[in-house]
């Protein structure tokens, strides 16, 4: 089957390469949260066997390439039949015995991703919610080794962006041995805390600081564990409730310097969010930019402009010509704005909460965000097509 343009198909001779406690209003750094795992479990990821034994199979000779590792998080999926799967896999392809990784809250997969390239994997995959995808994505980014995503959990927004199979794991993990590889962009977000402290933490989807960030701080995560996604609508009413404008001064390289004030300010390597919402219509994977979106709605009434352009104009008006001729001749609106460039720079008076693809990042008064175009390849199935994405 013909492969699409900007993907090239992988032969066999590969190269080596917390639950939260009822919202209060603090925002808290990830080291806060209480960890989300199974009972006894706490500490460092950690490789185990093909059965889920902590102890890993004797490797005296290593193992030869090609090989995978497996990083997945025990919470979100089931270890043994994944790990069951992609080892019957590896052999019908002629590869070596894979590597197995499991998370904790420790290490959310980004030290345990590090550990398997430092083995010389051939490809890796990824099993878990958002979080673990960011981690792993992370620590793979200008690697060149190949990354399979498998979805699960309640999010999946990089695998509903790319359209990849959602329900069909078996044809994911069927793609690191023979499926085609394609090369997206990862966005890099450098903050900057109230005393000083910098730290750098890669996206894949979108991050932002202020609104979006606070109801996901809001978020009952037990409720989250029960209905998905669903359980933002709640963090969303609790944040919206006390919601204030706060002053920010922005720049997109080859733009010129704003000034605002603002509920939110996004930035998005993908469009999509969850229930079918598009944030940004345009936004591309591949294009080697981000696209900003400044969310600052003045009134009650600024609030329905800005669900207007969210749930009618992007995700309905927008997929249809008759749709797309109305929006041409409506009265723009400043409720929402939009951007395209290389990064954003971002400085707030008073720091304010961030969150990178739905995990809250504490807060910062400053951040610093560039594209490394290209950055992550990811093995998706054969003759799956990108260009809409």
């Amino acid at each position: 089957m013909a492969t699409d343009p900007g993907t090239t198909h992988r032969s066999d001779d590969a190269h080596d390469p917390a639950a939260a406690a009822e919202p209060d209003g603090v925002i808290r750094e990830p080291d806060d949260i209480a960890p989300d795992t199974q009972d006894g479990e706490t500490g460092e990821a950690r490789r185990v066997d093909r059965t889920g034994s902590p102890e890993p199979m004797p490797d005296v000779e290593g193992r030869p390439a090609p090989k995978a590792a497996l990083v997945y998080n025990p919470i979100k999926v089931d270890g043994d039949e994944l790990r069951e799967q992609v080892a019957q896999l590896a052999k019908d392809a002629g590869w070596s015995e894979p590597l197995f990784y499991e998370t904790t809250v420790d290490d959310l997969g980004d030290d345990v991703a590090r550990q398997a390239l430092a083995e010389g994997v051939t490809a890796v995959l990824v099993a878990g919610g958002d979080g673990t995808v960011r981690a792993v994505s992370e620590a793979m980014t200008g690697s060149s080794v190949p990354l399979t995503i498998v979805p699960s959990g309640t999010g999946n927004l990089l695998a509903r962006n790319l359209r990849l199979p959602l329900t069909d794991p078996a044809a994911m993990i069927a793609a690191t041995f023979d499926g085609d590889t394609v090369a997206i962009d990862v966005g890099l977000a450098q903050l900057r805390r109230a005393d000083g402290q910098v730290d750098e933490h890669a996206f894949v989807v979108m991050g932002g600081m202020g609104l979006d960030a606070a109801m996901i701080a809001n978020t009952n995560s037990d409720l989250k564990k029960k209905v998905g996604w669903v359980a933002y609508v709640d963090g969303a009413a609790r944040s919206i409730a006390q919601a204030k404008p706060f002053p920010v001064v922005y720049q997109v390289p080859g733009h010129r310097i704003h000034r605002a004030d603002v509920q939110s300010v996004l930035f998005a390597n993908c469009g999509s969010l969850q229930a079918g919402l598009e944030l940004i219509p345009e936004a591309s994977i591949t294009d080697g930019e981000l696209d900003v979106a400044i969310l600052q709605p003045r009134t009650a009434f600024g609030w329905l402009l800005v669900w207007r352009r969210l749930a009618w104009d992007n995700s309905v008006l927008r997929k249809f010509r008759a749709g797309r001729k109305i929006l041409a001749v409506r009265t723009a609106d400043n409720s929402v704005r939009y951007s395209r460039g290389k990064g954003i720079d971002l400085a707030a008076e008073e720091a304010h909460p961030v969150q990178l693809d739905g995990d809250e990042f504490g807060e910062a008064t400053r951040i610093a965000v560039r594209v490394v175009a290209g950055g992550l390849t990811l093995a998706i199935p054969r003759g799956h097509s990108l260009d809409a994405v």
